[in-house]
């Protein structure tokens, strides 16, 4: 859930739980309201018979023999006046069937909906009823019984809750929506930030996140751009560095193969030739005849060494020959070799001639290593080598090393050899992407190098044809 929605929903949440809080405020105090009242009715209607009968005993004298009686006819406007609206009095003089005065609901507020006078009184219950005796000293005068009308306690409440929802609602409504406006508004920034981060995420430093400076999101935001420019100038000194790192191992791998062609091949080439002169004048030494033969042997077999050593590491060919004449001769080794137990079948499609050297040299580096790969970490009998060019836009080459051995790549890639990650570094330099994983029946890698270097690095140069 976004950010806003959630600062939202909480607080609508917030609101609903201060509305209902005021709700049983209200409720409680119209409660306590009524008994209030309640009290007040009986003690003024109490005080009210208790001065008619001391009146009925001064003024007009009378008295029965065995009652005091207060004045006969209570039931009068006056003693109505008395009662608070909702209210019911009952009063027994001197033992007689007690008689109920009520004062009218109408006065109290609009009758209530059922479900809310349901809830009222299984929260309240039934009213308690107030007593107040017309005199201490005359027991006999009787007493006042107040009781409030239930409907008049839910209607008194209904009415204060109905004024509450009726104002406080709508003014929690138009805060709902002015204080959603507001943070959206304030929020409004993280998108761009979050793209902005996504992008860094992608390897894309060069476009900054537009926000407002003053606040503090603004802060965020020109932070995230300082660090996407220090990160596109780390990355740029090191796709530099590397390239630089590779170019000087391209000139140690020229440098060792000349060492080894111009020491180790004249050696062999000698060894071979003391051999052949030792054996031809051995007529008459067969053992010594034979060791000849068995240094000539041996010396043959190193010299067949060397030369696979020299194809591996010298590259100065692909200037010489060009990327597809080595890729044939890199795919016609494996084939030649007597313990392959595979068949390398090589795809090429696209102009290959006229590619940057650096380039070139590459995808030499990874069809090699690829091919290794494949031989060593599975079992395969046919692997295949695709280098495609795209014919449509000449942006980008593609390398594809494909085999049905049933390798691991999980396993490859956490491999403690350097092939894996040196294929990632050559491809990375370039401003290209490898992909290592699983084919049909085996092991897939996959490159996609650009011609156009990658942002923050220079256009890589194409040679001449």
């Amino acid at each position: 859930m976004l950010l806003v929605i959630r600062l939202i929903v909480q607080l609508v949440a917030i609101i609903s739980v201060t509305l209902i809080a005021a709700s049983a405020y209200m409720m409680i105090d119209a409660h306590k309201a009524v008994e209030a009242e309640t009290a007040a009715t009986a003690d003024r209607v109490a005080f009210e018979l208790e001065n008619l009968f001391w009146r009925e005993i001064l003024w007009r004298g009378t008295m029965r023999r065995d009652h005091v009686l207060p004045v006969p006819n209570w039931e009068s406007l006056s003693t109505l006046k008395l009662v608070s609206p909702g209210v019911c009095i009952s009063f027994a003089p001197a033992g007689e069937e007690p008689r109920r005065l009520c004062s009218r609901l109408e006065g109290v507020g609009a009758a209530a909906p059922a479900w809310f006078a349901r809830a009222y009184r299984q929260i309240f219950g039934p009213e308690t009823p107030v007593t107040r005796r017309l005199t201490i000293r005359q027991p006999e005068t009787g007493a006042v019984l107040a009781t409030a009308d239930a409907n008049a306690a839910v209607r008194q409440a209904w009415g204060q809750i109905s004024v509450v929802l009726g104002v406080a609602a709508p003014m929690a409504a138009a805060i709902c929506l002015l204080a959603a406006a507001a943070i959206a508004r304030t929020l409004s920034p993280t998108r761009n930030i979050v793209k902005g981060l996504r992008r860094l995420e992608g390897g894309d430093y060069q476009r900054p996140i537009e926000a407002d400076q003053a606040t503090e999101l603004g802060l965020i935001a020109r932070a995230v751009n300082d660090l996407a420019e220090r990160l596109a100038r780390t990355a740029a000194e090191r796709t530099a560095l590397t390239k630089r790192l590779f170019e000087v191992q391209e000139e140690e791998r020229r440098a060792l193969a000349r060492d080894l062609h111009d020491e180790f091949g004249q050696c062999l080439t000698a060894t071979l030739a003391f051999a052949a002169a030792i054996e031809s004048a051995a007529d008459d030494r067969l053992d010594l005849a034979e060791d000849a033969r068995a240094i000539a042997k041996v010396a043959r077999r190193m010299m067949s060494t060397l030369r696979e050593a020299l194809a591996s590491l010298r590259s100065q060919d692909l200037e010489e020959l060009g990327l597809e004449a080595c890729l044939v001769q890199l795919a016609a080794g494996w084939n030649a070799r007597s313990d392959a137990s595979a068949n390398v079948r090589l795809s090429l499609t696209g102009d290959l001639a006229v590619l940057p050297l650096a380039v070139s040299t590459s995808i030499y580096r990874i069809a090699q290593e690829g091919l290794t790969n494949a031989m060593r970490h599975g079992r395969p009998k046919c692997v295949r080598l695709r280098v495609e060019r795209d014919a449509k836009t000449q942006g980008h080459v593609a390398v594809t090393i494909e085999d049905d051995g049933g390798g691991d790549p999980d396993g490859v890639s956490a491999s403690p050899g350097r092939g894996i990650l040196g294929m990632r570094e050559r491809i990375t330099a370039l401003g290209g992407n490898l992909s290592v994983g699983r084919s049909a029946n085996g092991f897939l890698i996959a490159a996609n190098i650009p011609l156009i270097g990658p942002p923050g690095v220079e256009p890589i140069g194409f040679a001449t044809p």
